[in-house]
C-alpha cells in the first residue's frame, strides 16, 4: 500500500511537471490556443471549489469523533512541542511574507472584495461567522463556520455508538477519495492555468511563481535548521543538531519523495527504534505526528494567503496578522492525508480578510503549480519533525 502510494505521488508529481513545461511552451507558441485551454484550469479550480467544504468538514468531524486517549501523560509534551512548532511556523511565514511580499496573477470581479478595517472588523466577522448555518456555511465556502460544525459534531460524536463513528469514518474516507480524483486532474488543470496565465501576463508570471518558491522554502529550511533546533534546545539543553541531521537525513529525505507523511510513518518508527526511544511512546507520537505537526502546511498556508492579499491590496495589521497564524496552525493540525491536502485548507485563512471563494481557489491552483517542490519540502520538513520532537521528549525522560 505504502509503496503504491509512493508510485502514485511519483507520477503525479511527473505529470505535473510535463503540464507546467506543456503550458509553458503552448503560451509561447500559440498564444491564442493557450488562452482557450483556460477553461481546463477554471474547471480544476471549480472542482476544487466543490470538494473544499466537505472535505473540512468530515474530516474534522471524523478525527475528533474517533481519536484515542491512550499515554496521555507520556504524550503530553510531545503534543505542546508538536503544537509550538507549528504555530511558530506561522509566525515565521508571517515575517518570511512581511520581509519578501509576493504577487500572484489573480482574476478578481470588480466590487466582489470586502476587505476587513483592522482587527476590530475581523474578529467581528469572525464571531458572525462561528455562529453560521452549516448548510449556508458549505454554499458560501465559510470555512470558519465549518471548522466550528466539524469540531461540535467530533465532539459530540465521540462518545456515539461504534456503529456511528465507523460510519462516520467511513464518509471521510469517500469523501478523501473523491478529492483524491479531482487532485488526480492537477496536470490537466495546471497546464490550462499555466498556459492561459502565460498567455495573458507574459514571462513575469513564472518570475512571481518563483519568487513564491523561494519564500516558502526558505521559511521551512529556516524551521528545519533554526527554529526546530531551539525549540528541542529549550527542551533538552543539550546540542540539538546531530538529532536534527539524523531526522533530516534519515526521515527527511524519503519524505521528500514519497510526499506523504503517512507513507514515511514506517521510516520514522524504525529511526525511532535505532535511536532506542521508548516504543511506548513513539509508536503513538510518531503516527500522531503524521496528524498534527505540520509546520511545513502551516507555513504553505501563510505564506500564500498573504501573497493574496499583497496582490489584492489589503492592509494586514499586526493583530491580524498574529491571528492568521493561529488559524493557519489550527487549520494545518486538520491537513488532509493526501498530496496538497494543506492547499485546500487555504480558503479558511483567506476568508478572514474576506477574500471571495472563487479567488481563494486560483490561490489554491497557483499552489498546486509549485507543489512538485512545495509540498515535497513541506511533507519532508513535518515528517522529520516528528522524529524530532519524540526524541527530544525522550532525551529528557532518560
Amino acid at each position: 500500500m505504502i509503496k503504491a502510494a509512493s508510485r502514485l505521488a511519483s507520477n503525479l508529481v511527473l505529470q505535473i511537471l510535463v503540464g507546467i513545461i506543456a503550458g509553458v511552451v503552448l503560451a509561447l507558441v500559440v498564444p491564442e490556443a493557450a488562452r482557450s485551454v483556460m477553461l481546463l484550469g477554471e474547471l480544476f479550480v471549480k472542482a476544487l471549489k466543490a470538494v473544499a467544504p466537505v472535505l473540512v468538514l468530515v474530516l474534522v468531524a471524523a478525527a475528533i469523533a474517533n481519536r484515542r486517549t491512550s499515554h496521555a501523560s507520556q504524550m503530553q509534551p510531545i503534543i505542546l512541542m508538536y503544537l509550538a512548532g507549528t504555530l511558530a511556523a506561522a509566525l515565521l511565514a508571517v515575517i518570511m511574507s512581511t520581509l519578501f511580499p509576493t504577487s500572484l496573477a489573480l482574476k478578481v470581479v470588480e466590487g466582489s472584495l470586502n476587505p476587513p478595517q483592522g482587527i476590530g472588523e475581523v474578529l467581528r466577522e469572525l464571531l458572525l461567522k462561528l455562529v453560521d448555518n452549516p448548510i449556508n456555511a458549505i454554499l458560501t465556502g465559510n470555512y470558519i463556520g465549518i471548522l466550528v460544525w466539524g469540531v461540535l459534531l467530533g465532539l459530540f460524536l465521540h462518545r456515539a455508538a461504534d456503529a456511528t463513528r465507523q460510519a462516520l469514518a467511513d464518509l471521510s474516507d469517500a469523501v478523501t477519495q473523491i478529492v483524491r480524483i479531482v487532485i488526480r486532474l492537477a496536470p490537466v488543470g495546471i497546464f490550462g492555468l499555466v498556459a492561459g496565465n502565460l498567455a495573458e501576463g507574459g514571462l513575469s508570471v513564472l518570475a512571481d511563481y518563483g519568487r513564491l518558491l523561494a519564500v516558502l522554502l526558505g521559511a521551512m529550511l529556516i524551521m528545519a535548521l533554526l527554529v526546530n533546533p531551539l525549540i528541542v534546545w529549550l527542551k533538552t539543553r543539550r546540542n540539538p543538531y546531530p538529532l536534527v541531521f539524523t531526522a533530516l537525513r534519515e526521515s527527511g529525505v524519503t519524505a521528500f519523495f514519497t510526499r506523504s507523511s503517512a507513507a514515511n510513518i514506517p521510516v520514522n518508527l524504525a529511526l525511532c527504534e535505532r535511536l532506542n526511544l521508548q516504543k511506548d511512546t513513539y509508536a503513538v507520537s510518531i503516527p500522531l505526528g503524521a496528524t498534527i505537526n505540520m509546520g511545513g502546511a502551516a507555513i504553505t498556508i501563510t505564506v500564500l494567503t498573504l501573497a493574496a492579499t499583497h496582490t489584492l491590496g489589503i492592509n494586514v495589521d499586526i493583530f491580524t496578522a498574529l491571528l492568521l497564524s493561529v488559524i493557519a496552525a489550527l487549520s494545518a493540525c486538520g491537513a488532509s492525508g493526501v498530496a496538497g491536502g494543506s492547499l485546500l485548507l487555504i480558503p479558511l485563512s483567506c476568508s478572514l480578510f474576506g477574500i471571495p471563494d472563487d479567488v481563494a481557489m486560483q490561490v489554491v491552483a497557483v499552489g498546486f503549480a509549485i507543489s512538485i517542490l512545495q509540498d515535497s519540502a513541506e511533507t519532508a520538513l513535518n515528517s522529520s519533525t516528528d522524529v524530532v520532537f519524540t526524541a527530544a521528549v525522550a532525551a529528557r525522560e532518560t
